[in-house]
């Protein structure tokens, strides 16, 4: 159930390719049903009781974002049916294997797909698991031949606890699904126990530059051996000497224990990106990947998609999109386009993700996206959620206007704002659609009516 999401699509692919008989629902058809689809996987629109009739499960597998008391669900329990949610399911592939897994807030899906290209070039054949779809391998999930498996740990219903990896990479730890952390420190107190999940003999990576983490590794000593990441040559992995190119990518010298090894370039942009790539590094090195195959890989990686991705350009606007839905990541982004285009206007279209992340972060967004110099804010990507009352875009809208710039327009469908594009955009903008929801489709209206080729999502 929910097969048509990037993760519950990934683990379809993984049980089919594994032998499994595999069907599933959704209630929108996504890009991922096409995927699933195309390896003859069976896929019913919408989700109800008859489906253990047309199907005759034997275990039924379900998306965090589908709620507990989903007719469905119901039913199967009923029936006596043995019901798991996705992380249950994949960590009993994940921990039959040498397991790299990688989470954190922020940072999982790119820091995966590096680690798991490496790996792919080097010539190890790893399983994956990844919550985006990597440009350069063109899936977000395959079964290996090799013993390694690189798997995205998601940490926004706390399912990534269930995991055991022989390397754990934990990039950051900060507030967001707050429908499942009340707090912050819910969500330290999670990671923290995360500390303890690698195998006896097994290996963490942590950004030290996180407050987060920091806080973690200041409470006293980690429970398994752990190698750090960051800036300077403090850590054991660091980068320093760091240029932003214009257009886009970046370099940057790297140590490894205090001591400078090489200079390394990057394809993608942002500090953010470097750090992933520090985690990256490490990752591999100690897999024993001679240094030089990993710097060619990472000059090389050209993201995942749906992270800052270019989709083309039209009449002299270039258009990224960006799946960032969090006040720290909105930032990331921002900054790295303006490292790419420091004299270029920056167009933000932005879909708040859920009501419960917007009533607890408006204030936040607000502050981040003024960082554009213009904003078009769309309505709340609902998911699974009821709407709250009083708690929509106009919250971010009345603090960013409010400060007397008049930089930010309320948009009233996706429709609505590709317009908006067509009439207020000029040769030389930059325009970024964000959001976890389907405000991508903004963009590619935007091109398409200009009959400009367009990169779909």
């Amino acid at each position: 159930m929910g097969i048509g999401g990037a993760g519950m699509s990934g683990l379809a692919l993984l049980l089919a390719e594994l032998g499994y008989e595999v069907s599933g629902c959704d209630m929108t058809h996504t890009s991922y049903v096409d995927k699933v689809l195309k390896e003859e996987i069976a896929v019913v629109l919408g989700h109800g009781k008859a489906h253990m009739d047309k199907f005759l499960p034997e275990l039924l597998v379900y998306s965090s974002a589908i709620p507990e008391g989903n007719s469905e669900i119901a039913e199967a329990r009923r029936r006596g049916i043995a019901v798991a949610k996705r992380g249950e399911v994949l960590s009993w592939i994940f921990d039959s294997r040498f397991g790299i897994g990688v989470t954190g807030t922020h940072g999982k899906t790119t820091t995966s797909s590096m680690i798991a290209l490496i790996l792919e070039q080097a010539g190890l054949n790893p399983t994956l698991a990844i919550g985006g779809e990597l440009c350069d391998i063109g899936v977000n999930a395959k079964l290996g031949t090799g013993p390694y498996m690189v798997a995205e740990l998601d940490e926004s219903d706390g399912s990534f606890e269930k995991f055991h990896p022989n390397i754990a990479v934990v990039t950051n730890a900060d507030w967001d699904h707050v429908n499942y952390y009340p707090t912050f420190e819910s969500v330290l107190e999670a990671f923290a126990r995360f500390t303890s999940n690698p195998k006896e003999d097994g290996l963490l990576v942590m950004c030290g530059e996180d407050a987060g983490l920091g806080r973690i590794m200041a409470s006293g000593p980690l429970p398994r051996e752990t190698i750090t990441y960051g800036w300077g040559m403090s850590w054991t992995w660091g980068a320093f000497n760091v240029k932003h190119r214009r257009g886009g990518g970046a370099t940057f010298s790297i140590s490894h224990n205090g001591i400078h090894i090489d200079n390394v370039e990057l394809s993608v942009s942002g500090d953010h990106n470097i750090l992933n790539a520090l985690a990256a590094c490490a990752v591999a090195h100690n897999l024993g990947i001679p240094f030089p195959e990993i710097k060619k890989t990472l000059r090389e990686f050209k993201g995942a998609k749906r992270r800052l991705q270019h989709l083309g350009q039209r009449n002299g606007v270039d258009v990224f999109d960006d799946y960032g839905h969090h006040p720290r990541e909105i930032a990331a982004t921002l900054n790295a386009l303006r490292k790419m285009f420091p004299e270029r206007r920056v167009v933000t279209v932005f879909q708040p993700h859920r009501y419960t992340r917007t009533l607890a972060l408006y204030k936040d967004f607000a502050t981040v996206l003024s960082l554009s110099d213009s904003i078009f804010l769309l309505p709340v990507f609902e998911a699974d959620e009821a709407p709250i009352e009083g708690v929509s875009s106009a919250l971010i809208d009345e603090l960013i206007n409010g400060k007397g710039n008049l930089k930010s327009i309320l948009c009233s469908s996706l429709e609505d704002a590709a317009s908006e594009l067509e009439r207020q955009c000029f040769p030389g903008d930059v325009v970024l659609t964000m959001g976890a929801g389907d405000v991508s489709c903004v963009g590619e209206m935007f091109m398409e009516r200009a009959g400009a080729e367009v990169v779909h999502v």
